[in-house]
């Protein structure tokens, strides 16, 4: 998204902070007018049940539920596979759930995090998971859920791989243990790996995939499971506040999205890796990208703080007028 620069004539950026500030297309607002309406609490918005029926049948699930946003889709998920006061989920350490959700899980559920400690890729150590759950001592807390993220957001997007997916669905059965993923950014770990996003999450018990990061909508999530699970996960969203009235007019934006943003994914990876080529090929003193790391449309830029500072690197780049630019083509 290029914006005018307060401050500086002549000069603008592409607003590249995340994929959160992307805005609906002009097919997406005509989308959003033109849905049909109801009242999702009473289950008779047909937008938001086409919605719902279309992200289970794409993820291969029984059910879904549309809910305002990630964080609270994943709370839903903990709390509903965490149901007494005292349970405990295994994360990573460097987890969304763990580090941006305000210890939620904790806060309204009484739900310990007992942490791992992710590797570079998003992974952690199955045979750590396997030593830290805990079940039969009266000392400690009952593991009840295992949770992931793909992609994985510190991790610079990495998509964790399937190999590693499948190994941890046999562990987690193994174990007698659910398993959650935080799928916010799911589909562009499935257009990525060139595989459904089902593949993906087939050992799953709960998903909650967002609709407004690089699809574009500009509200919502989808959590899917069972229809058990799903059943019971409405009354979570009610007593949290999630309920919502004639949400098909965001609902709408989201079934656009799988349609129409969700199959150009690809393009938003190639773009950014080519932008990740292009620093890299700076050969900057003060500015390092590592290729290796990314996988989809997230960059981490790291900064020498001995020779420039993430802020001062921003100010500089908010100066950057037209003319510059075309200087340097």
């Amino acid at each position: 998204m290029s914006s005018q620069v307060n401050g500086y004539e002549g000069c603008r950026v592409v607003d590249m902070r995340s994929d959160t500030f992307t805005l609906p297309s002009q097919g997406m607002k005509e989308a959003m007018m033109a849905a049909p309406l109801g009242d999702d609490v009473f289950q008779e918005d047909p937008t938001v049940i086409e919605l719902q029926n279309k992200m289970a049948t794409l993820l291969e699930k029984e059910a879904a539920l549309f809910v305002p946003t990630g964080t609270m889709g994943n709370l839903i998920c903990v709390l509903n596979h965490c149901r007494s006061r005292g349970s405990e989920v295994i994360l990573g350490n460097l987890s969304h759930v763990h580090i941006y959700e305000q210890g939620g899980i904790s806060q309204l559920g009484g739900v310990h995090p007992r942490t791992l400690q992710n590797l570079p890729d998003g992974t952690f150590s199955l045979e750590e998971l396997r030593k830290a759950v805990r079940k039969d001592d009266v000392h400690m807390p009952i593991t009840e859920l295992v949770c992931i993220e793909n992609t994985h957001n510190v991790a610079g997007g990495r998509v964790l791989p399937l190999e590693w997916l499948d190994q941890l669905g046999s562990t987690c059965r193994e174990l007698g243990l659910p398993l959650h993923m935080d799928g916010a950014r799911l589909m562009n770990a499935a257009a990525a790996m060139q595989v459904p996003p089902a593949r993906i999450v087939r050992d799953c018990a709960s998903v909650s995939v967002c609709l407004s990061k690089g699809l574009g909508a500009p509200v919502g999530s989808v959590i899917v499971g069972s229809q058990e699970f799903i059943t019971k996960a409405r009354r979570l969203r009610k007593v949290l506040g999630g309920g919502m009235r004639q949400a098909g007019i965001i609902a709408a934006a989201g079934i656009y999205a799988l349609d129409h943003v969700a199959p150009t994914l690809q393009r938003d990876h190639a773009h950014i890796k080519a932008i990740a080529q292009a620093v890299s090929d700076l050969g900057s003193k003060a500015i390092f990208v590592n290729l290796e790391g990314v996988h989809t449309n997230i960059l981490m830029l790291e900064c020498d703080l001995n020779v420039l500072s993430p802020t001062q690197l921003c100010e500089r780049m908010g100066q950057i007028t037209d003319e510059e630019t075309e200087r340097h083509r």
